[in-house]
């Protein structure tokens, strides 16, 4: 199957998708480059810009740009916590290494993927608003499932659940310089000196 190119200039007009956007079905169409198929639906594979070539009954993906940065099993991501329970807390992913993602995506970290030792509760390991920084272990489902267990992973910065001031490390705690509330987390060897994009950590 060749791979699409960018001569023909109906594919301009085409919609911006992401990883995991419905395109179409099986019955209507065969997928083609950037593309795959579950349960009879084809899905976009890649961040790009959608073409249904309707000649032929074919639908691809081009990139809309380059190198699409985007999660992929092995990357090392950063994030933020959004909701979170006693097992597990959504991640909103905006960093894959050091450079910025391709669109929005959405991770999940298990409190059996946190570490090699026993965690009883996500709430001893990282709590809503939290910058951390995480593993990608599998995209099962078209979830990223995200892991912090090893050494250099972890919370880079942590809130107070108080009054959301930025904590202080104190040993192996962390301190609200505000209210003096004393918080654990399960905290990155480099926590407060990760170099993030302005608007992603609150001011002290």
């Amino acid at each position: 199957m060749n791979i699409m190119t960018l001569k023909a200039p109906e594919q301009k007009s085409g919609h911006l998708v992401i990883p995991g956007e419905r395109l179409g079905v099986i019955e209507e169409f065969i997928p083609d480059s950037g593309t795959y198929v579950k349960d009879g639906v084809i899905y976009s594979k890649i961040v790009g810009h959608s073409l249904l070539d309707l000649q032929n009954r074919r639908v691809s993906v081009y990139p809309s740009i380059t190198s699409a940065v985007v999660p992929k099993v092995g990357t090392v991501v950063i994030g933020q916590i959004g909701n979170a329970q006693s097992d597990n807390v959504l991640v909103k992913i905006f960093r894959v290494g050091k450079k910025q993602v391709s669109g929005t995506f959405g991770g999940i970290l298990h409190v059996s993927d946190v570490s090699d030792r026993y965690v009883e509760s996500m709430g001893d390991v990282c709590k809503p608003g939290d910058i951390i920084r995480a593993k990608v272990i599998s995209e099962k489902n078209q979830i990223f499932h995200l892991s912090t267990n090893d050494k250099n992973l972890g919370v880079l910065y942590g809130f107070c659940s108080r009054d959301g001031t930025l904590l202080i490390q104190d040993h192996y705690d962390l301190k609200c310089s505000k209210c003096g509330n004393v918080e654990r987390r399960k905290m990155a060897p480099d926590y407060g000196k990760e170099s993030l994009y302005r608007g992603k950590i609150s001011e002290s």
